[in-house]
């Protein structure tokens, strides 16, 4: 397999307060897709010059190693370490239960399940794949950042441990597909939805970038696992779970040209990264968004703030691989107003305490995970109102997103 090679990396070693911190001579920065190649880069030089003192970045690197020792002793197990066994009889498969369907009361035998939107059954607890791999992708993505911005190769060495349980170890690793994910008793061994599970496994190409120069990760291990995600990519790409994921009209199909992009620019298809992220303008942004900002296939959900906000970070995401693939979807809008920042706008008013959200909400609602959103479109948009609502945005409890541009 082809693989985009790099500029040269030189290390020079510096000091600040004691610590060690290798300097990147890169003058593009890691290779990252959905992280800001240019925001780590220039908070790593920062970081290395005596002459800068910077408390919010020095504060953000004390977190991210906190964040990393942490990492260092979490028991991360591998896919097939479950006791439930997939139709297939593979541990190696990944398998979830659908989480919003439960047991027909009316029924001896449950059967046929009926859906109940936003109530999770606690059934699905017997199936803890997509815990696992939420299980394996933080301390991964702390490790490689830590390793990222110190240097310090136990951290690049734990991270590299856990990727090669996890994609490479032919007793261990998780076969690429997602045929068995999110099935529903008694009627289908898996489905599409399935697929939006995986959607946080993206960070995992970002954390592979940030380890590159690391003695630990190996270049059999960078191609290993770049066959795997290959695999995986024909598999999203061509199997029929894959292909009406991909026509799914509300945030599954966000989800999935997110996935879909950011795979194909890891693996060097940047045509296919380029074609889904074009699609986009016109298959998520403008049949998805109202000329008002509103999302109304999640508006219509029993949980309509926390999906609208998830597609919305979705959306963000594909505009951010957008910037690394030459597409600008940020400045993107039909002619009658669709876009992703009115998208935000329709939202932003709702981090105002007193603006209250009327639109079914079953779960409590919670205005952070929309500040990280604005955060992220903040150097996009920069009028006085992203600056207002920056201004009173509070301060994410895990620093370390200001030194990694979250």
């Amino acid at each position: 397999m082809k693989y985009q090679k790099f500029s040269a990396i030189i290390f020079s070693l510096a000091v600040i307060a004691g610590s060690q911190l290798y300097v990147s001579a890169q003058t593009a920065g890691p290779r990252v897709f959905l992280l800001s190649a240019k925001t780590l880069r220039e908070n790593k030089q920062k970081l290395a010059d005596p002459k800068i003192n910077d408390p919010d970045l020095k504060a953000g690197l004390a977190k991210l190693e906190r964040n990393a020792q942490k990492a260092l002793k979490t028991e991360v197990l591998p896919i097939t370490s479950k006791s439930a066994v997939p139709p297939s009889g593979d541990k190696h498969d990944y398998v979830s239960q659908a989480p919003y369907f439960w047991k027909n009361p009316d029924t001896k035998d449950g059967l046929p399940y009926i859906k109940k939107d936003g109530q999770r059954n606690p059934e699905i607890k017997s199936f803890p794949d997509h815990d696992l791999l939420d299980k394996m992708e933080k301390p991964v993505k702390d490790l490689a950042a830590a390793y990222y911005f110190t240097g310090k190769e136990e951290y690049a060495a734990k991270a590299a441990e856990i990727l090669r349980m996890w994609f490479l170890d032919p007793k261990t690793l998780m076969n690429p597909n997602l045929e068995y994910a999110q099935f529903v008793p008694g009627q289908k061994e898996g489905r599409n939805f399935g697929i939006i599970e995986t959607r946080e496994i993206t960070r995992v190409l970002d954390s592979v970038g940030l380890l590159n120069g690391s003695k630990s990760w190996t270049k059999s291990d960078q191609a290993g696992i770049e066959a795997w995600f290959d695999k995986y990519f024909t598999w999203l790409t061509t199997s029929s779970h894959g292909k009406d994921e991909a026509r799914a009209k509300n945030n599954h199909g966000t989800w999935y040209d997110v996935q879909v992009t950011a795979i194909a620019l890891f693996l060097g298809k940047t045509d296919a990264a380029k074609k889904t992220l074009e699609s986009a303008e016109q298959n998520r942004i403008a049949k998805q968004i109202e000329p008002d900002g509103s999302e109304p296939l999640e508006l219509a959900r029993t949980k309509s703030w926390s999906y609208s906000v998830m597609n919305l970070e979705g959306l963000v995401n594909l505009a951010l691989l957008g910037d690394a693939a030459g597409v600008n979807l940020w400045d993107f809008q039909t002619k009658d107003g669709r876009s992703i920042r009115r998208a935000v706008e329709f939202l932003m008013p709702y981090t105002d305490p007193k603006n209250k959200w009327t639109r079914e909400q079953i779960e409590p609602f919670k205005a952070d995970p929309l500040f990280a959103v604005v955060r992220r479109t903040s150097g996009k948009y920069t009028d006085d109102k992203y600056a207002k609502i920056l201004s009173s945005t509070p301060r994410s409890e895990d620093d370390s997103t200001l030194l990694l541009g979250y």
